[in-house]
């Protein structure tokens, strides 16, 4: 998937009035998702997906003092640090960051989201992993 293409789904998926709003969804749910989860998923996962956005979750991967099994934080933190950064208020930041995450599943192969969900609390999972038509709220 390229980056345009990967950034309409996300648009669409979302419901957004703009390619920055689905820019800045992406941005914030993939920064989020880099802290939560070892630095080394998430290196695999931004080789999969298009440079412009695999460097948002290298950008943070690399920070020096990110623990090696990622930060722990409950459902409540991770969605109001998504929010934080993309502007959004929080209900709204949960439903882009679930059409961020199924148009990540999309994009990559060999089972990499299903690691993903694996690494993160079954709390945390069921919600980010509800995808864009999905019914588990914050």
């Amino acid at each position: 998937m390229q980056h345009d293409e990967f950034i309409g789904q996300v648009q669409a998926r979302a419901r957004l009035d703009s390619r920055g709003a689905a820019e800045a969804a992406t941005r914030a749910s993939l920064e989020t998702l880099a802290e939560r989860i070892p630095p080394s998923l998430a290196a695999n996962l931004a080789a999969q997906l298009p440079r412009e956005i695999g460097e948002h979750l290298l950008r943070v991967a690399a920070a020096p003092d990110l623990p090696a099994t990622g930060i722990r934080m409950s459902r409540s933190e991770f969605f109001d640090r998504v929010a934080q950064r993309s502007g959004a208020d929080t209900p709204k930041a949960v439903h882009e960051a679930r059409c961020v995450v199924e148009v990540t599943g999309e994009a990559t192969v060999g089972g990499l989201t299903g690691k993903i969900r694996d690494s993160l609390d079954d709390e945390l999972a069921e919600v980010l992993f509800a995808g864009s038509s999905g019914t588990a709220g914050a």
